[in-house]
């Protein structure tokens, strides 16, 4: 189980559910659906002139509980080691069920193993897939779309992703088989099922933006089997971010999470969240949890980043996303080195490098402050990143930003983010020409001894032992820090080459040294790396004796 710095514990993704059979023959099924669907329009009226609180839980349940359904997953699973637990890969890492059972839910089951119980030899070319046990898991989701006979289902990717086979419960106890997953996207844990039935219900997108913190919301889904719950509690907080929930998806994902209090558990992943007009605000996604159960804070994909998704899901079966090629800070993250550079604000986004052969490319600069994006003011990067990848490449957007004293705009023709994204791509922004001059040895001053550097001008063997890009020949290699001194705690470390003092450019180990020294180092100064990650800015400052 992962622990949280903060005291919690663990991240469960929660998703298992399925349900139970709930026939009927067709003219029952036209008189309910027919009822249902006067039920749902005349308690949307309803909402929309309600005045207090007296009767809106009622009609919100009501509005929205034909569009929720429940996903039961089918998959084989491949290398599975004695006493793994049931689920879908997230959740098995997460989130304890030892029996491998949920009540009311008698299909739920652990792994089965061939013969005596000992596990398949996957790597043995004898196996075939009979020999390889059944993982039976699922969630829940949300009808959003319905015509011509087929429903458009928005759900999680950890409930929907990898699905050999599903089996969709209806809310009027129909099971439909005809099921097929249309697209996932893992970087924002969603996915659009497919499924080919009619006399469907679809639920009402709402505004995330809209959503303050104590706003009352709704959790609907299939906790721990039971299909057709429906749980209330308020907005806790807004955009949570680096979390952890989605780890690293190619490259990065896109954590801005809805945190709430109202009770969701195992089995309502992919779910609605709604707000009071019965609108589909959210997708229930995480809890965090030291139980394996509800701990009082459950995370929701925002609808306004959902929305987005699920039309790229639902029209291509996968989601292009813009991109410019940097490397980004929030201003907020370090305030003091913000201010180096002149800036006096609290709220914007640093640029520590700009990649080569990419949009940003010879528009943005290192240094730069972006403000805001097409007049609408940006607070951090994950703002920045959302506005980025919502946006269609080939369309130019204007960014403001803060540079040299003075803010400016910079047009910039948005391309197409690649599948994987790394840190360490060549940067575009360090190739003036000039020489190393005549300096190759080791510089070390009061100055560097009182920061905890050794210093010494990058050779081929020296690059070549870092693991460095050959291209970079100029600048400090830090060969050596002191665990315990103020580059240390800045984060520098052996590998990484000074590119930069304060805005003076450094090529040599000397140039680096003499300008350190002229520093005042209890103020801090600003310094630029680069090492085989990428670049950034770092604000250095003498210990306080």
């Amino acid at each position: 189980m992962n622990v949280f710095k903060k005291g919690i514990s663990a991240l469960v993704i929660s998703g298992v559910a399925v349900g139970s059979y709930f026939g009927g023959d067709a003219l029952l099924q036209n008189v309910r659906f027919a009822r249902a669907e006067e039920q749902v329009a005349a308690s949307r009226e309803d909402l929309k002139k309600v005045d207090d609180i007296y009767g809106v839980y009622r009609a919100v349940g009501k509005a929205v509980e034909p569009s929720v359904v429940s996903i039961e997953v089918h998959k084989t699973v491949k290398n599975v080691h004695q006493g793994m637990r049931f689920d879908d890969d997230m959740l098995r890492k997460f989130f304890q069920d030892p029996d491998g059972v949920m009540p009311n839910n008698p299909r739920r089951r652990a792994p089965q193993t061939p013969g005596d119980g000992q596990q398949p030899d996957n790597n043995n070319d004898d196996n075939n897939q009979m020999d390889l046990p059944e993982q039976v898991a699922g969630g829940s989701g949300v009808i959003m779309e319905a015509a011509d006979g087929k429903g458009y289902i928005l759900t999680n990717n950890h409930v929907a992703g990898g699905a050999e086979s599903m089996i969709i419960t209806l809310m009027d106890g129909r099971k439909v088989k005809k099921a097929k997953t249309l697209g996932t996207d893992p970087k924002t844990d969603l996915a659009v099922v497919e499924i080919e039935a009619d006399k469907l219900i679809p639920a009402s997108w709402g505004d995330s933006d809209k959503l303050e913190k104590g706003d009352i919301i709704f959790a609907f889904g299939s906790p721990f089997g039971y299909i057709g719950s429906m749980t209330h509690g308020i907005v806790s907080a807004l955009n949570r971010q680096n979390i952890g929930i989605l780890g690293r998806q190619g490259g990065f994902a896109y954590e801005n999470f809805i945190q709430v209090d109202a009770p969701i558990n195992p089995g309502n992943s992919g779910g609605p969240l709604v707000n009071l007009h019965g609108e589909v605000v959210g997708v229930n996604t995480a809890i965090a949890t030291e139980t394996g159960a509800f701990n009082g804070i459950g995370f929701a994909i925002p609808s306004n980043m959902a929305k987005g998704v699920y039309q790229q899901l639902k029209e291509s079966g996968k989601v292009v996303r813009g991109y410019i090629g940097v490397q980004i800070m929030s201003a907020s993250d370090d305030p003091d080195l913000v201010k180096s550079f002149g800036f006096e604000g609290s709220t914007g986004v640093l640029v520590q490098q700009t990649f080569a052969d990419t949009p940003a490319t010879g528009k943005l600069k290192r240094g730069d402050i972006v403000t805001a994006i097409d007049g609408k003011p940006v607070k951090d990067v994950n703002q920045l990143r959302s506005i980025v990848a919502a946006t269609a490449p080939g369309k130019e957007i204007k960014f403001t930003v803060f540079r040299k004293g003075q803010q400016i705009d910079v047009p910039i023709k948005i391309g197409e983010q690649p599948e994987e994204l790394t840190l360490g791509r060549k940067s575009g922004s360090n190739s003036e020409d000039g020489n190393n001059g005549n300096d190759t040895g080791t510089a070390e001053t009061s100055s560097t001894k009182a920061l905890g550097l050794r210093l010494t001008t990058p050779n081929d063997e020296l690059i070549q032992r870092f693991g460095l890009d050959p291209d970079v020949t100029k600048g400090a290699l830090v060969t050596s820090v002191d665990r315990r001194s103020a580059a240390a705690r800045a984060g520098i470390a052996p590998g990484d080459i000074i590119t930069q003092v304060g805005d003076e450019d450094v090529e040599t180990a000397k140039q680096a040294s003499e300008a350190l020294g002229k520093q005042d180092l209890s103020k801090g100064v600003r310094i630029s790396i680069t090492n085989k990650s990428g670049s950034r800015f770092v604000l250095l400052r003498k210990d306080e004796k």
